[in-house]
């Protein structure tokens, strides 16, 4: 019978991605049985063994897996399924989650609620909420099927903490009838934190005015310790890398702070950034959709906004 929660353990740059922990509170916040992790990828093992606050580690190291691919992680990801038999299994909304996850859903003839932001036990099947029509409204889903998958939103949960990890089990997957093979892959060269692990966010959008106005972002972003982001609008125009991009078909962020700069507030780039503990808009135009959603607005031109503040928080942090 189908018991404890699986969760899947993402490796970036040979180290457990930060969100795991946060996985870790969400599985066992839920008291669904016992909490057990799966590592997927090439030379994973030392990885493996560093998952914590897990009763066991199930790893599929392959040569095979080295790049991520829908077919060869789903067969892997299936496999582990197999053997721990969870009643829920649990990824990140990261780019190999949301990717993973529904093509999993159908290996297993389940279903997955995609993008939640809360977790709970109802009658002994597990209850998702999941935040609709870009953030203005929040729908909850329940389960009857198992096992039930979802992926959770970065940030939705406090990390756990520490704890120690548990035994390590290799599963062995054949892997001959992956069909796709990566040839290359071009990385986006990207500086300092990355924009989902980011606890301050600083987005520009179209209202900017052009690429060599984004330079004030950059510093406020800089002098927080935070990441740049953008609107769709300006990706497309190329002012801004496309993987800085927040919104429905970019990147979904959750900072503690996240400042929208010269941007509207569409629908669409409000999905990417409603999980934000706090939102402050500066926009010169009072009526701007933004200021709806913001705890903190500024009604005024971001060129006589952004210098002072930045030069105040660099006062700041200086003062110790």
């Amino acid at each position: 019978m189908a018991n404890g929660v699986l969760i899947l353990a993402e490796v970036v740059d040979g180290a457990v991605s930060p969100v795991t922990a946060e996985l870790v509170a969400a599985a066992t916040g839920l008291g669904a049985g016992p909490v057990s992790a799966m590592v997927i990828g090439s030379g994973v093992e030392g990885a493996a063994a560093n998952v914590a606050g897990v009763e066991k580690t199930y790893v599929v190291d392959d040569a095979a897996l080295a790049q991520y691919t829908t077919d060869g992680y789903t067969t892997a990801a299936q496999a582990v399924a197999a053997k721990a038999d969870p009643a829920i299994i649990l990824l990140a909304q990261s780019d190999a989650g949301r990717d993973l996850g529904p093509a999993l859903a159908y290996r297993l003839n389940t279903a997955i609620a995609m993008d939640t932001i809360g977790l709970e036990m109802k009658d002994g099947k597990l209850h998702t909420t999941r935040p609709t029509y870009g953030g203005n409204a929040r729908a909850v889903n329940g389960f009857t099927s198992e096992p039930a998958i979802a992926t959770v939103r970065p940030k939705t949960f406090e990390p756990a903490a520490g704890g120690s990890a548990g035994a390590v089990e290799k599963v062995d997957v054949d892997l001959s009838g992956i069909r796709t093979k990566v040839l290359s892959r071009d990385v986006a060269a990207a500086e300092g934190v990355r924009l989902e692990d980011a606890n301050f966010v600083v987005s520009g959008g179209r209202g900017m005015g052009g690429p060599e106005n984004f330079d004030v972002i950059e510093q406020l972003a800089g002098a927080l310790g935070g990441a740049v982001g953008c609107s769709r609008a300006v990706a497309d125009l190329g002012w801004r890398p496309v993987a800085e991009q927040v919104g429905l078909t970019g990147k979904v962020v959750s900072p503690n702070v996240y400042i929208a700069v010269a941007i509207s507030g569409a629908s669409q780039h409000m999905a990417g950034c409603s999980g934000s503990k706090n939102i402050i808009a500066i926009n010169k135009d009072a009526d701007a959709n933004i200021f709806k959603s913001a705890r903190f607005g500024i009604v005024g031109d971001y060129k006589t906004i952004l210098p002072p503040l930045i030069e105040a928080i660099k006062k700041e942090k200086a003062a110790g």
